[in-house]
């Protein structure tokens, strides 16, 4: 029997009544905190360290030297830097998928001035939202998007492992070990998905796709264009370097029954038909350049693995530096990501920061903290002339901030954000987060998922603006409600007077303040409001104006 002081046993309206009143109690404490403007000096909100920087300033310093001398040659005249609040942003939007808090950006500009950036970058490499958000990009990369053979296959698995080495910072070429020489079962060693992803019925692995995964995602190099033929157009690369490098998979075996799950079975051989051949042979496991570092013993997968990872074979490096900075700029340095010169050119910078992340044993964090240090990630967007955006050449040549448009997972995760003054992280509740993960993932399925193809240059479709201007996404997180659950009513009912609302859904919504036309455009339609009625209309009209422009769309 339940008991009488069960909530189910009060009436419905009561129910409603208390739920909305500690609700409502509850949202004014904490957003009259968050509305507060300017932060008392010397108030820690998070206790999260700041990450020293001494220790890769020299690395920073060749870097931008390596793109100064550039923009020299090619008489470009760099941007200048970026405010805290912008830098912030980019930060965000690459580690986690969406833009700061109302919460966080108080957090922020609590910190002294010139500490802000880095005291930044450390909150968010200690977040738990950063590896998990890695983790699936990267899973992108490693295994695609598709379910695969449901038995055999638990992507979920490994996105969480991947989440895991990225949270403790395990070396990235430990990681790529872990998953090319994967052993056991892929549920309790989920590094074997990487494996298990590419199983078919009757066959077993394809050792084609795995060398094409190899090639591209840790090697930076495009191989399974030969896989049919060889290669034209000035290409080095012939039909049997693909299939020498698929060989080192052909003893791989599945052994479900016995539960050993992925091993070596040295019965096994890797056989195919070249092109103009009338028979299968057995294809030998040969890497295709520097063979010197291919070690003499151990199994193939074993032996592919270290050859992969040698500190002295230069494309791991510089395919990870490439593909880091994609993530944080949106763009690459060289494009298409999985395409790098082997014998160059390179791109400024990219041999430089290849070197230190070899030399410093593969560490990510240490990676991330020396991109996100450097001048061509902390300039602006703008221009150095005021009256003159900057051209595509200056983009192009990284003397200026990459203008680029938010992947759609970026886009839902920031609209989700911006209607919560607080920050949705590991400690939200579990029902608000399961519904964030829902709605962003409804949201990419309509928008349309870019799948691996994380960084292609992809214009905006008329259909996905219209889903971004009409669609349930902008529109559930602005619109007005019983609970006030959204960010633009909580502001306008708890904000002091119309100019600290106006400056709240600024930077809730957009990361920066407004300017002074912005200000008292928008104050005056909240000061002419004649009910709280109209009052809310208008925050939601303001809000739905922010969510819907070119500046929260784009990463700048």
């Amino acid at each position: 029997m339940k008991s009488l002081f069960s909530i189910q046993c009060w009436p419905a309206w009561l129910r409603n009544s208390t739920f909305a009143a500690v609700f409502l109690g509850g949202a004014a404490y904490e957003i009259r905190s968050l509305l507060a403007a300017p932060v008392v000096a010397g108030v820690e909100p998070m206790s999260q360290p700041a990450r020293s920087t001494s220790a890769i300033n020299d690395t920073v310093h060749a870097v931008d030297t390596s793109f100064e001398a550039d923009w020299k040659q090619q008489d470009l005249q760099p941007s200048p830097a970026a405010d805290a609040l912008t830098i912030a942003r980019r930060l965000s939007l690459a580690l986690t998928g969406s833009i700061p808090s109302l919460e966080e950006i108080r957090a922020l500009e609590a910190r002294p001035e010139g500490e802000r950036v880095t005291w930044w970058l450390s909150h968010l490499l200690a977040d738990r939202r950063s590896s998990d958000y890695l983790g699936e990009r990267l899973a992108r990369v490693y295994v695609g998007t598709e379910g695969g053979q449901p038995i055999l296959y638990r992507r979920r698995r490994l996105v969480a492992w991947l989440s895991d080495a990225l949270y403790t910072n395990k070396p990235y070429d430990e990681i790529v070990r872990s998953l090319i020489d994967a052993q056991g079962i892929w549920t309790s060693n989920p590094e074997g998905n990487f494996i298990s992803a590419t199983f078919e019925p009757r066959k077993g692995p394809n050792e084609a796709k795995l060398a094409g995964r190899v090639s591209r995602a840790f090697l930076g190099v495009q191989m399974d264009c030969v896989q049919c033929h060889d290669g034209k157009l000035g290409s080095t690369w012939k039909q049997q370097d693909f299939h020498q490098l698929a060989a080192f998979f052909g003893q791989t075996s599945f052994s479900g029954v016995s539960l050993t799950g992925l091993h070596d079975d040295p019965r096994r051989k890797y056989e195919y038909r070249y092109l103009r051949k009338t028979e299968d042979e057995v294809v030998p496991a040969v890497v295709p350049w520097q063979p010197e570092l291919l070690p003499g013993q151990g199994a193939p997968r074993q032996r592919l693995a270290k050859w992969v990872t040698s500190p002295q074979n230069k494309p791991f490096a510089r395919a990870f530096v490439n593909r880091l900075w994609a993530l944080m700029f949106n763009r690459p340095l060289v494009l298409p990501v999985d395409e790098i010169p082997l014998h160059g050119p390179l791109p400024p910078g990219m041999e430089i920061l290849a070197d230190d992340f070899t030399s410093h044993g593969c560490d990510i964090q240490r990676l991330i903290s020396v991109i996100a240090a450097t001048r061509v990630f902390r300039m602006s967007s703008g221009s150095p002339d005021p009256d003159h955006p900057p051209g595509a050449e200056a983009e192009k040549q990284w003397a200026s901030f990459p203008m680029t448009r938010l992947r759609p997972e970026q886009m839902a995760g920031s609209v989700i954000q911006a209607a919560s003054l607080t920050t949705l992280d590991a400690d939200t509740e579990v029902l608000f987060r399961l519904k964030r993960d829902i709605d962003v993932a409804n949201f990419v399925k309509r928008y349309g998922d870019v799948g691996e193809d994380q960084f292609g240059d992809q214009a905006s479709t008329i259909p996905q603006r219209l889903l971004v201007m009409n669609g349930s996404m902008i529109a559930n997180n602005t619109g007005t409600n019983f609970l006030a659950s959204n960010a633009s009513e909580r502001i306008g009912m708890l904000s002091p007077d119309s100019a600290t609302a106006v400056e709240t859904a600024y930077l809730a919504a957009i990361t920066r303040r407004p300017c002074k036309e912005e200000a008292e455009y928008f104050t005056a339609k909240l000061a002419t409001a004649r009910s709280k009625k109209e009052r809310n209309r208008a925050m939601t009209d303001l809000y739905w104006t922010l969510l819907n422009s070119t500046e929260f769309s784009w990463n700048h």
